[in-house]
């Protein structure tokens, strides 16, 4: 390893720790460190509150919150909070997926429904016949792609728990869960309605059997969701391909060869971009498989993954999106160009509260890790150390407070902690930052370059 990438490793890490494989730091349980968490959804005891796991991120609970401490008398009035999606299973399939996955996902104690007003309450299950000619491209169970597992779920109905037990029962700054007081908004993919429906039950029992409106965006071909972010946009493609040319970028895939070499080959993915050009497919697929306790890959050759070989992918993966949206030269304006729109989403809100105009308490997004990296950079948190892969059921929360003067203030909580340097940003400021992220003339700017 290069020495700039160890020194962003270290600074990743924090922690004095075991040296072991090509520089990056582990002990013990390598998927269950001090740098980390990758193989439960429960942080051991022996583990700070707030250590970074990957299976289910930290986030407000009533145990560690506390009120900010810059002017005696502030209360709540507003809030946006912006969440990823909790567990599920691969959004990423290798080409024999079959041969790989040695325990079938099971998916059958999870009920998919999907169903108009006033219809029978239709809900679908996933089976791959194994006469199916082309089953070796799909794993064994009865899961799909890219799926919310009832694991995932259940972590986002105590997540949802967790967020009243502060909100309401510490705050009285929710009463209860109603189209008045909260808006929610995710993408269109499945996975984040169902992490929205676990939150809104965690936060009301009732709500198990009610219904509650989601808002999301148009989704046509070319779709414009601003949340995954998925609009399109030539130029913001144009710079990351730049900075991913350069020496900062392929030293690191040079210097890992290795590693990628085995990978592929034992995959079988060797020649393929999609996996060769950045480590997001294999972390995908492993930390899928560890926060679900299925086992690493193993081909039939006999030949499996190791925990050293996942640990070290996770640590890149770490690097490598530090990298795209924080430390790259023009990552900001990266960020901004691909994930603009959603910063004028928010900067709209904030605006319509200022104004009076703002009929909501809480406006609750769900959306995925490409949103959550793209906000924390575009709210400045890389400045306070470099920022690492988005863990699941990952959140952001924008909470407005007000003085006893009537002037507001801005804090930002992140993964269940305020964020040093944003704890108490006038409101102003706070809008006049999200304003600064929305590149002018967006759509033309994106199309035309």
């Amino acid at each position: 390893m290069s020495r700039k990438w160890k020194t962003w490793c270290s600074l990743l890490l924090q922690i004095p720790l075991n040296v072991g494989f090509s520089g990056i730091a582990y002990a013990g349980d390598i998927l269950a460190t001090r740098n980390g968490v990758y193989d439960t959804s429960v942080t051991p005891a022996s583990l700070p509150w707030n250590t970074y796991n990957y299976c289910n991120a930290p986030h407000v609970n009533a145990e560690h919150y506390s009120k900010p401490d810059n002017v005696t008398d502030s209360k709540l009035v507003y809030m946006n909070v912006v969440m990823r999606h909790h567990k599920r299973t691969p959004d990423n399939l290798y080409p024999n997926e079959n041969e790989l996955n040695a325990i079938p996902w099971n998916c059958t104690n999870f009920h998919q429904f999907s169903y108009g007003g006033g219809s029978a309450q239709i809900y679908h299950e996933t089976f791959s016949p194994p006469w199916h000619p082309f089953l070796s491209q799909m794993w064994n169970g009865t899961c799909d792609e890219g799926q919310l597992t009832e694991e995932g779920l259940q972590d986002a109905i105590k997540h949802g728990k967790d967020f009243w037990s502060v909100y309401a029962h510490e705050l009285g700054f929710l009463e209860s869960v109603n189209t008045k007081d909260m808006f929610v908004r995710t993408s269109t993919e499945t996975r984040t309605f169902q992490t929205a429906g676990g939150m809104l039950a965690g936060m009301d029992p009732a709500m198990a059997t009610k219904t509650f409106p989601v808002t999301t965006q148009p989704s046509p071909r070319p779709q414009i969701d601003s949340i995954p972010p998925d609009y399109s946009c030539p130029k913001a493609d144009d710079i990351r391909d730049a900075f991913q040319s350069v020496p900062a970028w392929t030293d690191h895939l040079e210097e890992n060869m290795d590693l990628q070499n085995n990978l592929t080959a034992l995959t079988g993915t060797t020649g393929m971009t999609a996996w060769t050009s950045w480590y997001d497919h294999f972390f995908d697929t492993f930390t899928s498989r560890t926060c679900h306790g299925h086992p690493l890959p193993c081909n039939s050759t006999g030949a499996c993954v190791s925990e050293e070989d996942a640990a070290q992918v996770f640590a890149i993966g770490d690097l490598e999106y530090n990298y795209i949206w924080n430390s790259a030269v023009n990552a900001s304006a990266y960020t901004q160009l691909s994930f603009g729109v959603f910063f004028m989403e928010l900067a709209h809100n904030f605006k319509a509260f200022r104004s009076g105009q703002e009929t909501h308490k809480l406006t609750l997004y769900v959306a995925h890790d490409g949103s959550m990296i793209r906000l924390a950079s575009g709210l400045g948190l890389g400045t306070v150390a470099p920022l690492r892969w988005p863990a699941l059921g990952s959140e952001i929360a924008m909470e407005v407070w007000q003085a006893p003067d009537n002037s507001h203030f801005v804090r930002i909580i992140h993964e269940g902690t305020p964020v040093p340097g944003f704890e108490w940003i006038k409101l102003d400021d706070f809008i006049d930052n999200l304003d600064a992220q929305i590149p002018a003339d967006l759509f033309n700017t994106c199309i035309e370059g």
